[in-house]
């Protein structure tokens, strides 16, 4: 008889996982490295490390080390708020009348409010323990650039936020919880420094992205002594952290005898998405299961679904290093819409390898699908998501209808990246009626992958 599984299962602090899962130790080809844009040719450690702490390098560049550990003073502060629990989502089985039984994993029970914190927390450790100063950020929501002031404040760093200036607007207490830790925060993009002045000189009124305030955290970062940059996606050490998503929700459905036959995550860099999937994605990958795996992202800035799979800028100012990753192109600015954090250009190079080589799918959804999804949810299981989880519980709402016309009783597993308290206004122009849909058009694709660096 199988075991009743509870509406939450928290595992004890102990089951607290002791190592990451670096999931490129499986691919069956490595990711393609990031290149100098001067010289086409592969980054080095020391050309990084100009820009990077020197452990999150060593872990950018490692394919080799399939099971890092987790230092002992960063998995004490993980025992604060982790492991989080697994909730069987019964309420909306009921009311989508489903056989299909469906799992979240929820990483909104920390301050900062989202997964963010299990990167942050790492990266402003080795940090502090190569003895810098300070850090700089970007942040689009302002759950990244809010984990990282909470991270800096445990250790003592300095810490310099530019905030995507439509987030910055709609979400004031977002940057007041920053400042509570703080973190100094700015209104990207700014003139504060070169590229936030050259791009404000092109489009004087735009709402800023990801892309413009990434140039802007670079730039402060290489210009001043003793400070490093952190990024809250999209490289492969902050998908080696977050790992610890996808090996607790392991860990937890082999309690119950539980495996998902399908997976979904939200998907806007891919660091959610990336650690939810580690350990499915090594099992897919080695052959011992097969589960389908679903990355979600909004059809305002669908990099997955309509981007070209292409080395780019991961900037605005085309500063940084060069990424093969799916691509809008470096100068794209999604629309001011309610996507929340899911507006960068690009996705994570590991996520972009896998796409491309058939292990995941990949689907672009509209807002106000979001959240209507989003408002069922929060009515069902008393928790307001996030407008970057709620395209997950979207997409997963639509594949238990499915079993339902089916009669086929699979097992769904989504992520719930984090709470939607700070996204009232968002809430409430869908609640008024207000909100608007935008796909962008073919003409905007192309005008943004022309922008694409040319590789030999």
């Amino acid at each position: 008889m199988q075991k009743k599984i509870p509406y939450r299962t928290y595992l004890r602090e102990d089951q607290l996982p002791k190592y990451w899962y670096n999931l490129r130790t499986v691919m069956k080809e490595d990711v393609p490295p990031m290149l100098n844009p001067g010289t086409g040719k592969p980054m080095t450690f020391e050309e990084l490390s100009a820009v990077f702490s020197e452990e999150c390098v060593k872990q950018e560049l490692d394919s080799a080390t399939e099971y890092v550990e987790i230092p002992e003073e960063v998995r004490h502060i993980y025992t604060e708020y982790r492991p989080s629990p697994l909730v069987r989502a019964y309420n909306v089985e009921k009311a989508l009348n489903t056989p299909a039984k469906i799992y979240y994993k929820f990483e909104g029970n920390n301050t900062s409010g989202s997964h963010k914190l299990n990167s942050a927390i790492p990266q402003a450790y080795y940090a502090k323990k190569q003895g810098l100063k300070g850090l700089t950020t970007e942040t689009g929501a302002g759950q990244w650039g809010t984990a990282v002031s909470e991270a800096c404040s445990y250790f003592g760093l300095d810490l310099d936020v530019f905030m995507v200036k439509v987030s910055y607007e709609q979400k004031p207490f977002r940057k007041t919880l920053m400042r509570v830790f703080g973190g100094k925060v700015v209104a990207s993009p700014s003139d504060t420094t070169e590229a936030g002045k050259k791009i404000l000189e092109i489009n004087p009124a735009t709402g800023g992205s990801l892309g413009c305030a990434i140039s802007e955290a670079v730039e402060a970062a290489v210009t001043r002594e003793g400070y490093r940059y952190v990024l809250g996606s999209v490289l492969n050490h902050v998908l080696l952290h977050q790992s610890v998503i996808g090996l607790e929700c392991e860990t937890a459905l082999k309690l119950y005898d539980e495996y998902p036959d399908i997976v979904i995550g939200c998907a806007g860099g891919g660091s959610n998405l990336g650690g939810l999937i580690a350990p499915f994605m090594r099992d897919k990958i080695t052959g011992k299961a097969n589960p389908e795996i679903i990355a979600v992202e909004p059809m305002s800035c669908p990099s997955f679904t309509r981007g070209s799979y292409a080395y780019d800028f991961c900037d605005t100012g085309r500063i940084t290093p060069l990424a093969k990753m799916y691509t809008l192109g470096s100068g794209f600015i999604p629309s001011p819409d309610h996507a929340g954090g899911l507006r960068f250009h690009g996705m994570s190079p590991i996520l972009s390898k896998l796409y491309h080589d058939g292990y995941m799918k990949a689907v672009a959804v509209k807002q106000t699908e979001v959240f209507k999804a989003a408002v069922e949810f929060a009515k069902l299981e008393t928790i307001l998501p996030a407008p970057e989880s709620s395209h997950a519980i979207y997409v997963a709402m639509q594949e238990a209808i499915k079993c339902r016309e089916t009669g086929e009783a699979k097992t769904i597993l989504f992520g719930l990246t984090g709470t939607g308290f700070f996204d009232m206004t968002a809430y409430e122009s869908y609640l008024n009626g207000t909100m608007k849909d935008h796909a962008i058009s073919d003409e905007d694709i192309k005008a943004g992958l022309s922008t694409l660096p040319k590789v030999e």
